[in-house]
């Protein structure tokens, strides 16, 4: 007797709840879709108390409610992805509505994926007013459509989530817990693609003081930064953020109190001003962009009074509740070890390389990261190394930076898409200063390889360092590390005169990097 199932499509789908009325929009655009059926859906109730039952339409394929009490999203989806068995678990938040071919799109970013793909993520479309500007709280929303690996709509390979353990617990809301994930499958070797399929994220309506209660993921983002190192957010694509700018805006308010508690009236004066100055142009900053209705105007000064001191509580308690946290990068095995092999290994402590012209082709200061292009055999040799468990890193002047030709925030994008196209990297150091600032990091100068070996925890003597310019090579040898030369047509015949080992392309430096350990053994 037939089930109506399509195994041929081996895919559960598990949606985590609070009882939000979009649940059952949400179900029914599933049940109306076309393309292959799940095996199974499973909505995990996480309110804290049920005493109602939820409300699910009547459903095509098995449809099971769990409960996980409470405990937040991870849980809940801890909850629901163990509870299937199919190979594929497809996660979707309770506030979207997939498209009318999901299934169908689905299964076609699922078909075919080799087994180093651990996830993929669909395109999210957030509807904005045509008619007006749109207010500071669906700009937030609006953001989601760009943003990397959110479990609005992420479809998860099981083995990969087995690998990881699955959700970190301790995030105990909807923020960060989708990024944490990500980076700790990527840690493991895996990648995570985007995929073709579409769903639409609603924008909804939000409470007054929403922004002020948002200030609590900055506990989270201690523990973010304790799991994966200082430059954790460049990692998933983001810019620094505002805390330090509400640092100095709360200081400055404390700064006024306790001068005028004390009498100090130029002090409190002085620190008042300040204050004011850095809330003004937070407002200002919210405001400009949004809709400017007498509202939206009173919601954001309201708020930006609230917002700098709040993020501040929430980080000193992050820190307070995130102190004995260890960084997981080396500190768990994933599919693919990260730790550095042993020194009778004959292989190098870590291989460092170079990013432009070296791993992608250069295009001068870019800032696009639909511009990257992988050199021909990178991935091969990327994955090569990482299989015999060689840490891998980056080593990258970017004075476009301190030029004022590209942002931060575009750089962290551009190395975010060359590692989605090649794969995770132990360690990115990028020197973001110009030519004549003095700074120990920029090649030729050894910072760059001396902070990539100390984040590895691997000794410096130890690496290899491939690239295609003289500073490359001059870097490892003024930290002590061995040097590889790649020339390219940019490559000055000097450079390649003065080279210790000169490659001809990537390949053949890989294997010189395999094959010998001392940098005095000979030139190529």
């Amino acid at each position: 007797m037939s089930t109506g199932l399509d195994l041929s499509a081996d895919y559960s789908v598990v949606v985590p709840t609070v009882g939000r009325p979009n649940l059952q929009v949400l179900l029914d655009a599933l049940g109306h879709a076309t393309g292959p059926r799940p095996r199974e859906v499973v909505v995990v109730d996480d309110r804290r108390t049920a005493s109602d039952p939820l409300d699910l339409p009547e459903a095509p394929w098995p449809l099971r409610v769990l409960r996980s009490g409470g405990r937040g999203p991870a849980a809940a989806r801890n909850t629901g992805w163990r509870a299937t068995a199919s190979e594929w678990v497809a996660f979707l938040d309770d506030d979207v509505v997939p498209g009318p071919d999901w299934p169908a799109r689905l299964t076609d970013d699922l078909a075919c994926l080799p087994p180093g793909v651990a996830a993929s993520q669909a395109r999210l479309v957030v509807p904005l007013p045509a008619h007006r500007r749109p207010t500071d709280a669906e700009r937030g929303t609006g953001g989601l459509a760009g943003a990397r690996w959110i479990t609005a709509d992420m479809a998860y390979r099981r083995s990969a989530l087995e690998a990881v353990d699955g959700f970190d617990e301790r995030f105990p809301r909807a923020y960060r817990e989708d990024a944490d994930l990500a980076l700790r499958v990527i840690e493991a070797g895996y990648r995570v693609v985007d995929g073709r399929r579409v769903t639409t994220h609603p924008v909804a309506a939000s409470a007054f003081l929403a922004s002020v209660r948002a200030q609590r993921g900055n506990a989270d983002d201690v523990l973010m930064r304790q799991r994966h190192g200082a430059d954790w957010r460049a990692r998933i694509g983001e810019g620094p953020g505002r805390l330090r700018r509400h640092t100095v805006t709360t200081a400055a308010a404390t700064a006024a109190v306790l001068f005028g508690l004390r009498g100090h009236r130029r002090g409190a004066a002085a620190a008042g001003f300040l204050w004011a100055g850095c809330t003004a142009e937070f407002a200002l900053h919210r405001i400009l962009p949004g809709p400017r209705t007498a509202a939206e105007v009173g919601r954001m000064l309201v708020t930006s009074v609230a917002i700098p001191p709040a993020a501040c509580a929430h980080r000193i308690r992050g820190e307070w509740r995130h102190r004995e946290v260890r960084r997981f990068r080396h500190s768990r095995v994933g599919r693919r070890p990260r730790l550095a092999p042993p020194e009778d290994a004959g292989l190098p402590a870590a291989v460092l390389f170079d990013r432009d012209d070296t791993l992608i082709h250069d295009v001068p200061y870019n800032g696009d990261p639909d511009a990257v292009r992988p050199v021909p055999a990178a991935a091969a040799v990327l994955g090569r190394l990482r299989d015999l468990g060689v840490p891998v890193g980056v080593v990258s002047n970017q004075s476009g930076v301190a030029r004022g030709l590209i942002t931060l925030e575009q750089l962290a994008a551009v190395n975010a898409r060359t590692e989605a196209l090649l794969g995770p990297f132990g360690t990115w150091q990028v020197c973001v200063h110009g030519e004549d600032t003095g700074c120990d990091c920029r090649k030729p100068a050894p910072g760059l390889i001396e902070k990539a070996a100390a984040d590895l925890g691997v000794p410096v003597a130890g690496c290899v360092v491939i690239g295609d310019t003289g500073a490359d090579v001059a870097a490892a040898a003024a930290a002590g590390a061995r040097g590889i030369l790649v020339p390219t047509a940019r490559t000055l015949p000097a450079e390649i005169a003065a080279a210790p080992e000169v490659a001809a392309d990537i390949t053949e430096a890989v294997r010189l990097a395999l094959g010998k350990r001392g940098a005095g053994e000979g030139r190529s």
